[in-house]
């Protein structure tokens, strides 16, 4: 979920809690906190933490809520996956340690690093190569499934979706959200969502009921917007749209992300229409 801040750049608490409300009403099953979409990288630690207790304890009772916890330095990742424990996260997200580049071994000992240090609490790998460089190939994420408490796979690599057994496969790319379905492969970790809830549910629960025919043609009418959501780094779109629609007071972002220039506000405001939303005039 992204984290809304005021137009001076602080954490806007009202609109964080206003968020998760409305992504559990529209169809969300449960919430990332403080992770990539949610700013992370800019935030300190004390907002990171203070952004899950938030969101715990708002809406902790009605979903399961995880928390984004990875960075670049393992000591780092093992403190913040503590905290986040302490806070009321049922997982962590850990995405695999970014500019470091670390090899093959590296990345098992990183996960397994902080698998030892906080053994009770679940956790998700984030395999997202085109923001880290490093991709965990299929047999390397199957290696770390045998990590007890790796139970997941967040995967943002498209040509690698497929299932890994001991682990729940959830699509890191909401233009494969569906296919991941279709290949019975756990859900998904989703961006759209925070603006087509209604019909990313859909989609999830026609596959549930096996009518794959509807929830292909819903995937359909979606992909205009999951491409308006890339025009340019994630997530910056979504700022924007979150604003345009009234979803968060502010689309204010912390540098280096940036608003979007009027082509790219342009892009995302014709999707938005597109889908049947309602758009603020600019």
């Amino acid at each position: 979920m992204a984290t809304p801040f005021t137009p001076d750049g602080a954490v806007d608490e009202a609109a964080l809690r206003e968020l998760s409300n409305f992504l559990l009403e529209n169809g969300s099953h449960g919430l990332v906190a403080a992770a990539t979409t949610g700013e992370s990288t800019t935030l300190d630690d004390s907002e990171h933490i203070g952004v899950l207790r938030t969101v715990v304890d708002e809406v902790g009772d009605e979903a399961t809520i995880v928390c984004g916890t990875g960075t670049n330095d393992t000591r780092h990742t093992i403190e913040l996956t503590k905290a986040a424990a302490d806070a009321g996260a049922e997982a962590a997200l850990v995405v695999t340690p970014y500019y470091n580049k670390p090899n093959p071994a590296g990345v098992l000992a990183h996960f397994e690093a902080v698998a030892s240090a906080v053994p009770d609490l679940p956790l998700i790998v984030y395999n997202i190569p085109s923001r880290v460089i490093v991709n965990i190939s299929p047999a390397e994420l199957a290696e770390l499934a045998e990590i007890d408490s790796v139970v997941g796979v967040k995967q943002a690599n498209n040509d690698d979706l497929g299932p890994i057994e001991g682990m729940a496969v959830l699509s890191g790319n909401d233009d494969i959200f569906f296919r991941t379905l279709e290949l019975e492969l756990a859900g998904g970790i989703t961006v759209a969502s925070h603006l087509v809830g209604p019909q990313m549910r859909e989609i999830w629960d026609a596959v549930e009921a096996g009518d794959l025919d509807r929830a292909r043609e819903i995937d359909a009418t979606l992909r205009p917007l999951y491409d308006a959501l890339a025009v340019t780094t994630n997530p910056m779109p979504l700022k924007a749209a979150l604003e345009m629609t009234g979803t968060i007071p502010s689309g204010a972002m912390r540098l280096p992300m940036v608003e979007l220039d009027n082509a790219q506000r342009d892009v995302v405001r014709t999707a938005l229409e597109g889908v049947g939303l309602t758009v603020a005039a600019s």
